[in-house]
Order: C-alpha cells, then sequence, then structure tokens
C-alpha cells in the first residue's frame, strides 16, 4: 500500500517523540510539525482509520506494527542522509531539512547503496 509523503512525516515523528519522550501526544506533534492541532487532529484520525495508530480516550497515542514498520523506516533513512549531508559539508540545521526532504523519494535500492556508504565511513571513523 502507498502511503502519503505526509502520512510517514507524521508517523515518523510520532517514532521521535515516543523515542525522546516514552509517550506521543498530539500538541507535541504539532510542535514537532510546526502544524495546528486540528491539522494534528485530521491526520491522526485518518492515521487511526487505516490501522497506523491507535488512539485511547486519554489522548495517548501509539503506533501500530504497521505504523512503527513506516515510521521506523523513513526514520533510518532521515538519520542516515542527515549523517552523510554533514559529512559533505552541509550545515547541520540544512542537512536535516534536506534529509527530510530526500528521505521519502529515493528508492530502495539507492538507500541501500547510500547507507552502506555511510557505514564505511562510521567504520572508517571508527579505526
Amino acid at each position: 500500500m502507498k502511503i502519503m509523503r505526509s502520512a510517514e512525516d507524521y508517523l515518523e515523528a510520532m517514532l521521535m517523540l515516543q523515542e525522546k519522550h516514552g509517550y506521543i501526544r498530539s500538541i507535541d506533534i504539532a510542535a514537532e510539525l510546526g502544524v495546528t492541532k486540528p491539522s494534528v487532529s485530521y491526520a491522526t484520525k485518518r492515521l487511526a482509520e487505516n490501522g497506523y495508530i491507535n488512539k485511547n480516550n486519554e489522548s495517548a497515542i501509539t503506533l501500530t506494527d504497521k505504523g512503527y514498520e513506516i515510521a521506523s523506516r523513513i526514520y533510518e533513512r532521515h538519520k542516515v542522509l542527515t549523517y552523510l549531508l554533514i559529512k559533505l559539508g552541509v550545515d547541520e540545521k540544512h542537512a536535516r531539512e534536506d534529509a527530510c526532504k530526500i528521505e521519502h523519494d529515493l528508492s530502495v535500492e539507492t538507500f541501500d547503496r547510500i547507507r552502506e556508504y555511510a557505514e564505511c565511513l562510521q567504520a572508517k571513523e571508527t579505526t
């Protein structure tokens, strides 16, 4: 199933918040993505309807296995691309912004080669 870029951004932000705080709240998603609370409400409703997240009555949000799979794939791409762009001399702020733009559009094959290259760079740094 093809998932929209904005949904990937929401799921990635949720995973980042889960790792950072141990929980996911709508207000934190809005702050992380720079969107309004009504936008988050609409997006989380659609994500829940499609089985990517669960929401309870106390506003707690959790990723389902399907949502976690997508979020972790996008987040890995983000981290690898950010690392590589920084190594190429891009300042961290722009590297993060550009990684966010690139992470959605790369083929699996291209990303796999980029990840392998980044791993080689990291290995050289530790030796």
